[in-house]
């Protein structure tokens, strides 16, 4: 009988409880010249070697709603972390609607869309979503990480190939490998090197081109209108994904495929209820046939539980607010434009972002964290990213402009950082 809890070859019902394995690996531990390895020791030495890289992450509580100025592990810190674009995360009008709902309801849907799950809220959701963004149908799924997961794994397969962007966000790599398909990562919005993977692929079934409509950490938008062009020219289908985009930009708050115009010609849109609209959850829209399919093919749909319904009335709200408030969103990227000039003033380098996310790139982890914590000391919550989220040698600082964040505020934090220049060392 050996002390792992794995069946023994000689004697394949032996196991040790697991109460019990403590004491036994003692006493095996003294009965042999060295100590004996239980399956997950390797942890320590790994997350050791994370705080060596100042890589490792730990987890904090906030103790009051998001907002421009939250309460996070007693510490009360101007909020530059969330991504709560248009402050509707705490606005009472989405917990009222909620709340109403909540009575009639219940909370939990039970089960899967599929067999009990789904009711009359998350249809009205759907319903509204389709009408707002143009498309004959909607779905919800229960993140726009499972969206876009989800979505990739049911549009392509082994025979098929997907281009991808390489700084797409992780829900959109790990949906091309779980889809099966050829993957061709692209040099960030390389056009000229998409066109010529996309010459090269008339021996695959399907061609799938995925793309965040903006990107999350350098807050730099894809070349939407040329994507759409090498859809078309090559017969591939095109996916973008406007988590940070819905709610934000167009005349209708829809996304990037409204402001340039090219809506009808982006076949597959997914879209996020996390972000500006203040809520939970993600969406596609599209066409009846690719709903359809989605509900049958899409594995993160079709097998996970429904969301509450007192969420979809909260979203629903929200989207109320955004066609009714136009004023939030012009507004906040008039702030971020005033923002970005006043950062390049002070020599700060931003790369190429055009959107409310405002990066600050810094290179190394450990100038990134120093920055970060030197601006918390302070009342500044901004945060440092690094590897995995950002490439080596990428990580930054993540300013994300609210619309609770007054130009005071905003003239607040410009200060700060003009003395952090001046006062921490950089490579």
């Amino acid at each position: 009988c050996n002390t792992s809890g794995v069946p023994s070859r000689k004697m394949p019902g032996c196991t040790i409880p697991r109460m019990f394995r403590g004491a036994v690996g003692t006493i095996a531990r003294t009965q042999n010249s060295h100590p004996m390895a239980f399956p997950l020791d390797w942890l320590a030495e790994e997350l050791e070697t994370l705080d060596r890289l100042e890589l490792r992450r730990h987890l904090k509580v906030r103790t009051q709603p998001q907002g421009a100025t939250i309460d996070w592990e007693g510490e009360s810190l101007v909020n530059f972390g969330s991504n709560d674009y248009l402050g509707l995360a705490a606005d009472p009008r989405l917990a009222n609607a909620a709340t109403e709902v909540l009575q009639a309801t219940g909370l939990g849907a039970g089960a899967s869309p599929l067999i009990t799950g789904r009711g009359v809220w998350h249809a009205r959701l759907e319903q509204q979503l389709a009408e707002w963004e143009g498309t004959e149908a909607a779905l919800l799924f229960s993140s726009g990480f499972a969206a876009n997961s989800s979505v990739i794994a049911a549009l392509a397969d082994r025979g098929d190939i997907v281009f991808s962007d390489s700084k797409n966000h992780a829900s959109i790599i790990d949906g091309t490998r779980l889809s099966r398909a050829t993957v061709r990562v692209y040099p960030h919005a390389d056009m000229d090197y998409l066109a010529k993977l996309l010459s090269q692929s008339g021996t695959f079934r399907r061609r799938l081109i995925v793309t965040d409509s903006l990107f999350s950490m350098d807050g730099d938008i894809a070349p939407l209108p040329e994507l759409v062009r090498l859809a078309h020219d090559h017969n591939a289908m095109l996916m973008v994904d406007e988590a940070h985009a819905t709610g934000v930009f167009g005349a209708q708050g829809r996304g990037l495929c409204e402001q340039f115009g090219v809506e009808d010609e982006v076949p597959i849109r997914v879209g996020t209820l996390s972000k500006a609209l203040g809520g939970h959850g993600g969406f596609v829209v599209g066409s009846r046939n690719l709903i359809d399919w989605l509900t049958n093919r899409a594995r993160g749909y079709v097998f996970s539980t429904a969301a509450p319904e007192p969420i979809c009335a909260a979203m629903l709200a929200a989207l109320e607010i955004v066609r009714n408030e136009p004023t939030r969103r012009t507004a906040l990227l008039e702030s971020a434009q005033q923002l970005r000039a006043d950062l390049r003033a002070q020599g700060w380098f931003l790369g190429e972002s055009t959107s409310q996310i405002i990066p600050i790139l810094l290179g190394s982890p450990a100038t990134c964290l120093r920055f970060s914590a030197w601006l918390r000391e302070r009342g500044f919550l901004v945060p440092g990213i690094r590897p995995p989220t950002v490439p080596e040698g990428e990580s930054l600082l993540r300013i994300s402009l609210c619309h609770g964040h007054t130009p005071a505020i905003r003239d607040d934090l410009l200060a700060a950082l003009a003395v952090a220049r001046e006062t921490i060392a950089t490579p």
